[in-house]
């Protein structure tokens, strides 16, 4: 897990400065307002996304990711797009109260794979 996190970290220059310094990143507070993007959370959603594709869970997404990354030639902006996909379904979970529908997000990248 470690050697893909740092797989992530390289892909992502822009988070360098941030976690570089470990007390000044565990004291930020990353709000959008401030126009920060968390770094952790980003990064989460990559491992996160990684994982899903590394046990086809939901079953699909590994053959939906790879298609994207196919579509669009490079697998990080595809896993940027299916982190808009896998934030929509945590959100629309919290804002419904109910579990997060894995189909729904299946659905969405697999929209995104075929336009």
């Amino acid at each position: 897990m470690e050697t893909l996190a740092a797989e992530w970290i390289d892909r992502h220059p822009e988070y360098h400065a941030d976690l570089a310094d470990l007390q000044a990143a565990l004291a930020a507070v990353y709000t959008v307002e401030e126009g920060r993007s968390n770094p952790f959370l980003h990064l989460s959603m990559h491992l996160s996304i990684s994982e899903q594709c590394s046990i086809d869970q939901p079953r699909g997404i590994r053959q939906a990711v790879e298609l994207l990354a196919a579509r669009r030639g490079d697998l990080h902006q595809a896993q940027h797009e299916v982190m808009e996909c896998l934030g929509e379904m945590i959100w629309t979970s919290q804002r419904s109260g109910l579990p997060p529908d894995p189909h729904a997000y299946l659905d969405a990248v697999r929209r995104r794979a075929t336009s």
